[in-house]
């Protein structure tokens, strides 16, 4: 961030009278007065607005890899120009589509990515790349600051996830719940500021609710959200070495 504090050191450009070694003040100029280009304030205001999106989430694209009973895995931030075809892909399969509700052209999928691309980094779309493959859809999201936490009592930084297993040959045989455990256990290890990771599936995806419980979560309770009934599952840090 560049320096407001009037006291700040001011760097002179080559050959300007300053460089040369004349105090600026011979020449009745207040450099404090001289007007930064626009695109230097552009590019400060764009670095500060990335490090604030960065920051919410404590950079979920430097968490790197951690060890699962499945294989090596990591979350991959989203960039919708290399990634689209693919996780429109998978929105469009009719298990997930079911639960998802993005079944269509992928301009429906590049909306909901891009909304959260251009937000302020409150939601994190990823791919889940298990040994080199992608194969799966996430969203790391601050659960305290979105719409679910009017309808629990949230604690700040709640963290919670969204995920879709790409690949059907990866459903129902313990691949999502052992990734869900290894990715709560990554948050909490990733975010010490979060006590709790939290998830709401629909209530009618018995798979889905099946594998958190296998993965660690708790059944809270049947929330009414807008567009679903859900089941609220929470991971909890002071039990994460008992379930």
């Amino acid at each position: 961030m560049p320096p407001t504090d009037a006291s700040a050191d001011t760097v002179s450009a080559p050959g300007s009278d300053a460089s040369a070694g004349r105090s600026p003040a011979t020449d009745g100029e207040d450099t404090l007065h001289l007007r930064l280009p626009d695109e230097f304030l552009a590019l400060c205001a764009k670095a500060d607005a990335d490090t604030a999106r960065d920051e919410l989430l404590d950079r979920v694209g430097d968490w790197g890899r951690t060890r699962t009973p499945v294989g090596f895995f990591h979350l991959v931030p989203v960039l919708c120009e290399r990634d689209l075809p693919l996780i429109s892909g998978w929105m469009n399969d009719p298990a997930v589509a079911e639960f998802w509700e993005l079944a269509g052209p992928r301009t429906l999928t590049e909306e909901h990515l891009r909304a959260q691309l251009a937000g302020d980094g409150r939601s994190v779309p990823c791919l889940g790349v298990l040994d080199d493959t992608p194969m799966s859809y996430w969203e790391i999201y601050r659960a305290d600051l979105d719409p679910l936490a009017r309808h629990y009592p949230a604690r700040p930084h709640d963290t919670g996830i969204h995920l879709l297993i790409g690949d059907a040959v990866d459903r129902g045989r313990g691949v999502g719940s052992a990734l869900l455990r290894a990715v709560a256990n990554h948050v909490l290890d990733k975010r010490p500021a979060c006590t709790r990771v939290v998830a709401e599936p629909d209530l009618r995806n018995t798979p889905s609710v099946a594998a958190f419980l296998s993965a660690g979560f708790r059944f809270a309770a049947e929330v009414d959200l807008p567009a679903k009934r859900a089941a609220l599952m929470v991971r909890d840090r002071s039990l994460r070495d008992l379930l």
